[in-house]
């Protein structure tokens, strides 16, 4: 099917008529990209293919999206040592970006029982290089009002608007005193250089293993909230066993590099659900968001696995014993 053309005869896609005039001055002929992919933001991305080489365009809708931070902390990261798209081109008033081309292949779709051992080996020594090296001067912080802002579209989007269901009494109550514990926690944790979204999505299979991409959301803030969301992923799971010995291992190499861990494995490991727990609640929060704001209903597929995250932190930390209530009472009246 042919695209639909306005009279002038640019497609109805102006914003990628732009970007393939912009990527095609820059290259000096005429190109059209095609899609490489798209996430939950209004950000898109197109491959560009000129001569043996590709590059992918990033279109960030200056409305919606700011180019800036990616730029800043694409910077940050590769004086870091990691592995990060090149900026081979910008234009930021427009909202574009041309970098070099991570690959087509995400860790998300390429883990496997057999290789995850070595890849998460590999995504752990990554981690703990962004976090010895990152830069975190001016970052924003992961403070008590941010914290406190992303717990907030639980109740918001998913109690309120997904559930219909009136956020008031013993349930805001409830829901009070888990999100003191969680701030409180995250508060107390040393602070590095933070991803923010530091999972399979975002690792590319390159060479060197992993690239890492989707950065631009990062902050200084609690030293466990990466590695957290690398094993409690949103949209692959591990068992807990197997999740417990990833987490001793980057435990055991981030002592042995001097980063600020605790003293033990037990408290790293509370840190970590209570770090994860935050994480889990924000992004029901966030998926139900997605889907009434922005009409992508597809990730709320993925909520129970989040709600399967907090029942196996709830059993192993009494002070969630609030949360494990409103579980209850949400389950009770699907």
């Amino acid at each position: 099917m042919q695209p639909d053309k306005s009279k002038s005869g640019v497609t109805s896609d102006p914003r990628k008529h732009a970007i393939d005039q912009w990527v095609s001055a820059y290259l000096g002929e005429s190109v059209v990209g095609e899609p490489a992919s798209a996430d939950a933001s209004f950000r898109r991305y197109f491959r560009y293919f000129h001569g043996d080489s590709s590059l992918v365009a990033m279109d960030a809708p200056p409305t919606q999206e700011n180019c800036r931070p990616f730029v800043d902390i694409a910077g940050r990261l590769k004086r870091a040592g990691l592995h990060v798209p090149d900026i081979v081109h910008q234009d930021l008033q427009q909202g574009f970006l041309l970098l070099s081309d991570m690959g087509t292949q995400t860790w998300l779709n390429a883990l496997n029982e057999a290789n995850a051992d070595e890849w998460y080996s590999a995504a752990i020594d990554t981690l703990i290089t962004q976090q010895l090296h990152a830069d975190t001067a001016g970052l924003p912080q992961y403070d008590e009002a941010l914290l406190q802002r992303e717990l907030e579209l639980f109740p918001q989007w998913y109690l309120f608007r997904h559930r219909e269901k009136v956020v008031t009494g013993e349930l805001r109550q409830r829901l009070d005193r888990v999100f003191d514990v969680l701030i409180r926690s995250a508060l107390a944790q040393p602070q590095v250089f933070v991803h923010r979204d530091y999972m399979p999505r975002n690792l590319m299979v390159s060479d060197p293993n992993p690239g890492v991409i989707d950065f631009q959301d990062a902050v200084a803030g609690p030293i466990s909230y990466d590695v957290i969301s690398l094993f409690k992923d949103a949209f692959l799971s591990w068992p807990e066993e197997r999740v417990l010995g990833w987490l001793g291992e980057y435990f055991d190499k981030a002592t042995a590099a001097g980063l600020p861990v605790p003293a033990d494995f037990d408290t790293f490991l509370r840190d970590c659900d209570l770090m994860g727990a935050q994480r889990h609640i924000k992004v029901i929060g966030i998926f139900a968001r997605i889907c009434h704001r922005d009409g992508k209903p597809k990730y709320l597929g993925d909520v129970p696995r989040f709600f399967a995250y907090l029942r196996t932190v709830i059993a192993r930390r009494p002070e969630l014993c609030d949360l494990q209530w409103v579980l209850d009472q949400i389950e009770d009246n699907q």
